[in-house]
């Protein structure tokens, strides 16, 4: 089977960039510096008026973790149907119990939403109580593809466990292992080396664009403290051909 590279990107120059680098697949985002939140439709109907490139949109209604409210879920739903609508190929979804289990109940209605699209569980699995286990309940649930770090700080920490996910995707036929988090050419490599079977992977490829205000109140964050609000974190071209050729490799 070929490889899989999928870029989250944010912006629409983001998506382009993604795009002229080779990615075979978007995830699309708002507020990737927050680690993603579900995008703005019109973000999607821009991208999707220049590419017909497969996209998935990720449903994450704000930071934090992944318990979330009957509002908050049934909000993502109609978001979900909402950016069908416009051409979504697909969603990136998740939901965790309070012990940390995968929560199918809580999902029923994003599910359904969603029917008959691609469906990634996203990185909640990176702190859900078992890693494998998730994987597995995710699999039973529709799910086609499985985004995960090994439910560590960056995917080479976590290889060991995404060795065992692999493991899993191919003696039981589940679910696509997508391998994120900080992943570059050379991550990609490190993986192919140690397994082989490795062959799907997300990341974002970012650089920092200095900010174009030459006028600069410092002292005065918009959000978080400390964020850097004078680069602006854009898809470097360069970064995803440089993956796409290992990948490919």
């Amino acid at each position: 089977m070929a490889g899989i590279l999928e870029v989250a990107v944010d912006s629409l120059a983001s998506a382009r960039a993604a795009i002229a680098g080779g990615a075979d697949r978007l995830e699309l985002c708002g507020a990737l510096a927050v680690g993603g939140l579900t995008p703005y439709a019109q973000l999607l109907r821009q991208v999707r008026g220049e590419s017909d490139i497969n996209i998935r949109c990720l449903m994450r209604p704000r930071g934090g973790d992944f318990l979330y409210s009957r509002e908050e879920i049934l909000m993502m739903a109609a978001q979900i149907e909402n950016l069908r609508k416009l051409g979504s190929d697909g969603f990136v979804i998740g939901c965790l119990t309070p012990e940390g289990e995968l929560d199918g109940k809580a999902m029923e209605p994003m599910l359904k939403a969603a029917q008959g699209a691609g469906l990634t569980l996203h990185r909640c699995i990176d702190v859900s109580r078992d890693p494998c286990k998730t994987y597995l309940d995710a699999g039973e649930l529709g799910f086609d593809t499985v985004l995960t770090s090994g439910a560590a700080g960056s995917s080479l920490l976590g290889m060991e466990t995404i060795g065992k996910l692999l493991a899993l995707r191919d003696s039981r036929g589940g679910p696509e292992v997508l391998i994120g988090g900080g992943v570059k050419a050379n991550v990609i490599t490190a993986f192919q080396e140690r397994f082989p079977q490795a062959r799907a992977f997300h990341m974002s490829g970012k650089a920092d664009i200095p900010s174009g205000m030459i006028f600069r109140r410092e002292g005065v964050p918009m959000g978080i403290p400390g964020l850097d609000e004078w680069h602006i974190q854009v898809t470097d071209a360069s970064n995803i051909r440089a993956a796409r050729l290992v990948v490919d490799a």
